[in-house]
């Protein structure tokens, strides 16, 4: 890898690596780590048979492509996460 990354960084990486619905560009975006290096990093920190289920699971997958997204998905979070404001979670 070409940047230098936190433990802070890389914990927030493998989160929205590992999740669904965040694309690989959001985390080009946050971090200026490529789809490759991502790959490379969860390859790295996590367990051999973790990171094969991983990687099963996002291969191909629309919601992790944003040019594979529908044009109705445009956000970097998921509709039900809630907001948070002045460092507290806000209430419904």
């Amino acid at each position: 890898m070409i940047k230098e990354i936190t433990e802070r960084e890389l914990d927030r990486i493998i989160e929205m690596a590992w999740e669904d619905r965040t694309p690989f560009e959001a985390i080009t975006f946050q971090f200026g780590i490529t789809e490759q290096e991502t790959i490379e990093v969860m390859r790295r920190e996590m367990k051999p048979s973790s990171f094969r289920m991983w990687r099963k699971r996002v291969q191909g997958r629309a919601t992790k492509h944003a040019k594979l997204r529908t044009d109705d998905m445009d956000r970097f979070k998921c509709s039900r996460q809630r907001g948070i404001s002045g460092n507290k979670i806000s209430k419904r």
